[in-house]
């Protein structure tokens, strides 16, 4: 037997206002990633690249090198490196040669895949080239 509709309705509410917390949980990951990114002397090209095939959190650059970051947010450095799996990376790898396809430019670069995982009350940790497109 279905729940009465106004049930429903305030389960559905409850969702959302999970969805939408999870949200800003994961914009202020990324912030913090970016800040973190921005104090090693990266620069931001592009926060929250979105393709048909995935979503690259934050594009950046240093030395000439392109980097192409997932920010990764739970309560723990563990939970949050777990958290990417390889069908993941294969998505980021698939918005990342959609990009390159968008700045031909970027092409010629040596280019990398980094981490930046976020666990609350702690300073953000950077893995770079914590996958490769070859995997």
């Amino acid at each position: 037997m279905d729940p009465p509709p106004h049930a429903r309705e305030g389960r559905e509410g409850a969702d959302d206002a999970q969805r939408r917390i999870a949200f800003r949980f994961g914009l202020s990951a990324e912030s913090r990633a970016a800040a973190l990114l921005i104090a090693k002397g990266y620069r931001i090209l592009a926060r929250r690249f979105r393709t048909p095939l995935g979503e690259i959190d934050i594009v950046a650059r240093r030395r000439g090198v392109l980097v192409f970051v997932e920010v990764k947010a739970r309560d723990s450095f563990d939970t949050a490196a777990e958290a990417i799996g390889k069908r993941q990376q294969s998505r980021i790898i698939a918005a990342a040669q959609l990009w390159l396809a968008g700045h031909p430019e970027d092409a010629v670069r040596d280019m990398r895949f980094d981490v930046v995982l976020v666990v609350p009350g702690c300073v953000p940790r950077h893995l770079p080239a914590a996958f490769d497109a070859s995997a």
